[in-house]
């Protein structure tokens, strides 16, 4: 896709980061079955994900765009990229899973979007018991995880 950087760039970025702010996540949008993508540059996409130590992510198949570059090159083969993206988005769940589970007995701050739900600094989401007013900044300690949200004590 004619990136200006490398994969150790990331990796290097990520690492710096965390040193300089341990609590930071990191996302990304990573598109299965780019066209030429074998399984081994497959596979080295699934490895980012934990060598960057990503927490939330944002998978989409490869689509051919009329017109550019990409649409005039060897496509993958449909259910292949079907498959990728499936491991792709199981490994985002155990990714974000692993980071809400990290949370629990932890007192956040919770930027409130609704009268019972937030997000957390890390963006992940979270449920409250009680009504606050959205807009507000609460902190609240986290009790347990329910439907890939937090729930506040």
């Amino acid at each position: 896709m004619k990136r200006r950087h490398l994969r150790e760039d990331a990796i290097r970025f990520c690492e710096e980061a965390r040193r300089l702010r341990p609590d930071i996540v990191f996302g990304a949008d990573l598109i299965a079955g780019f066209p030429t993508e074998t399984e081994t540059m497959f596979q080295g996409t699934l490895d980012l994900i934990d060598d960057c130590g990503l927490t939330w992510l944002h998978v989409f198949p490869f689509s051919p765009r009329k017109g550019t570059p990409a649409a005039r090159m060897p496509p993958v083969p449909a259910p292949v990229i079907r498959e990728r993206a499936a491991r792709l988005r199981e490994a985002g769940e155990q990714a974000a899973r692993r980071h809400l589970e990290s949370r629990i007995g932890q007192t956040l701050r919770i930027l409130m979007e609704t009268p019972r739900t937030g997000r957390t600094e890390q963006f992940a989401e979270v449920i409250l018991p009680a009504d606050q007013p959205a807009g507000a900044l609460i902190e609240a300690r986290i009790a347990g995880i329910e439907g890939g949200r937090l729930l506040a004590a």
